[in-house]
């Protein structure tokens, strides 16, 4: 019997594609994707932490479809986000003598969606590609939208091409098999559209984050699926108003500048994830908006204890040492992809769901968070 899904769209006319989230999804990937198929052949790349728990539902899928496929297994982690593995993996599939009519499914994080992504945007100028994620931050950020990269020492995702998916498939039962602080991890995207949506998605969250992520309670897939649904919708929207984040797509960057500094400095390591470093970025850009006097306190107050009840961090606290310095954090920040004209661009707010976009912020008010944040004053 097949289970219930739910479906959104992102409308983007001729590359437009649809969002189903559900459970039980991986064991019917093969019909699902079927008719979206220019050819009968697929490639699928994951990493080997995925691989041990899902690869034999997603091949046997495949197979009971009479879709050919080859398998690529990679090594899980930020470190393969980067040239090698791009000049790795285009050389396998150029090896097995990949075509423009053939497709790729990448199933895994938000590590190999974005390599998997690019990948498929500059291999023979362009193919098709499948997002199934399978962590929380993948399943409502990462996976939509098209954003596809690679890291640099200079910084996150600043090599990368937007090429969007043929369709993303989320199953919510993978989710049962990631380590809590990964579940936490996404759960800092899924603040981030109570932020920079309605007020009435993050006060639901208030309630309910425990829940979608576990923490003191038995992870509730209903929840979750709510969250889910509910992050892709407002993603959804944005990205089918501004594709290539001319304008508001920009919002969904809130607490990044901050963010991606601190995932570079770090060494985009175990120390710190994406969504730890998110938290701790969305926690300065709120403090930045209060100092600037346009957010009230009480709604600063109210996003750190959230993000502290689920986990999340707020602060830098054992992740410095002494090589840090407010210096080489703005150094960091200005190699942000969204610099403009050499002035760093910020998702500020004038409190919860009120975010806008400035690049007229001065540079002593952000040394004086790098500072406050770094204990120096």
């Amino acid at each position: 019997m097949r289970n219930e899904f739910s479906t959104l769209n992102v409308d983007l006319d001729k590359r437009s594609y649809d969002i189903v989230i559900g459970e039980g999804l991986l064991q019917q990937v093969g019909s699902i994707i079927h008719p979206l198929l220019t050819s009968n052949r697929v490639f699928l790349i994951t990493d080997k932490n995925v691989e041990k728990y899902w690869i034999e539902i997603v091949e046997s899928s495949l197979n009971e479809a009479e879709i050919e496929f080859s398998s690529i297994i990679l090594e899980p982690g930020e470190h393969t986000k980067d040239y090698a593995h791009v000049e790795a993996l285009t050389g396998q599939l150029l090896d097995a003598h990949v075509e423009r009519s053939d497709t790729l499914i990448a199933m895994g994080g938000g590590v190999i969606g974005d390599l998997v992504g690019f990948c498929a945007a500059i291999t023979l100028r362009g193919i098709d590609f499948i997002q199934i994620p399978t962590t929380l931050l993948a399943q409502v950020d990462s996976s939509v939208g098209g954003k596809t990269g690679i890291n640099l020492p200079q910084g996150k995702n600043l090599i990368g091409a937007f090429h969007q998916p043929r369709l993303v498939l989320a199953d919510t039962c993978t989710l049962e098999t990631l380590p809590a602080r990964d579940l936490r991890s996404g759960y800092a995207e899924i603040v981030k559209y109570g932020l920079i949506d309605k007020k009435e998605f993050f006060k639901w969250l208030e309630s309910n984050g425990p829940k979608v992520i576990g923490v003191n309670a038995k992870g509730s897939q209903a929840s979750r699926r709510h969250a889910i649904l509910s992050s892709c919708n407002i993603k959804a929207d944005i990205v089918s108003n501004d594709e290539t984040e001319k304008g508001s797509r920009a919002l969904l960057n809130l607490g990044h500048t901050f963010g991606h500094a601190l995932e570079a400095i770090t060494g985009y390591g175990n120390k710190l994830t994406h969504g730890e470093a998110i938290s701790i970025g969305m926690s300065m850009a709120f403090d930045l908006s209060v100092r600037l006097g346009i957010c009230p306190n009480e709604d600063r107050d109210r996003l750190k204890r959230h993000l502290e009840v689920c986990g999340l961090p707020t602060r830098l606290d054992e992740l410095m040492d002494d090589s840090w310095s407010s210096h080489n954090l703005l150094v960091l920040m200005h190699q942000d992809k969204k610099v403009s004209d050499g002035k760093l661009t910020f998702i500020l707010v004038h409190g919860i769901g009120k975010p806008f976009i400035t690049n007229d912020v001065e540079t002593a008010d952000v040394i004086a968070i790098l500072d406050e944040y770094l204990g120096l004053k």
